[in-house]
């Protein structure tokens, strides 16, 4: 028995972009079979803003400038550093905290008619629940992805 592995490359970009309702893609191959288990999973992943650092870098150098101001001699350096600290600080405490992205997928193992197994990893469709037992076709599309949806 062999069983082969299919999934999506779920990333930011390419969970959405991949399958377009409104946008015809020609199909590759089907295959027609059942399903033989189902199993609800999520992918979990922080998203942050790649500014923040700049904006942070920012923040230090504005406030070394002013620090800058004064004092002379060794006063001079601690207040340039002094305010860079603060300036650094002030833009950090301002930023948004990091938000979590939670993907809502479904693991479907499949027995295809030619007695084939494979593993699919989908996005979870609440239009769409599976269960064992159901027929399902496997379809190919010409753009590289892979779905599952029940046979009717």
């Amino acid at each position: 028995m062999i069983v082969t592995f299919v999934a999506f490359a779920f990333s930011p970009l390419l969970s959405a972009s991949e399958y377009e309702r409104n946008k015809a893609v020609p199909v590759k191959e089907v295959r027609f079979g059942e399903v033989i288990s189902v199993r609800k999973i999520t992918e979990r992943e922080l998203l942050q803003d790649k500014a923040n650092g700049w904006e942070t870098f920012g923040g230090a150098l504005i406030g070394g400038a002013i620090g800058y101001q004064f004092g002379d001699g060794s006063g001079q350096v601690a207040a340039t550093i002094l305010g860079s600290l603060i300036g650094a600080n002030l833009v950090g405490n301002n930023q948004q905290k990091p938000k979590e992205k939670v993907l809502h997928l479904v693991e479907l193992m499949i027995r295809t008619d030619n007695g084939q197994e494979y593993m699919v990893v989908q996005d979870y469709d609440s239009k769409m629940l599976f269960e064992a037992g159901n027929a399902i076709r496997l379809i190919y599309l010409a753009n590289g992805s892979v779905r599952v949806d029940k046979q009717y």
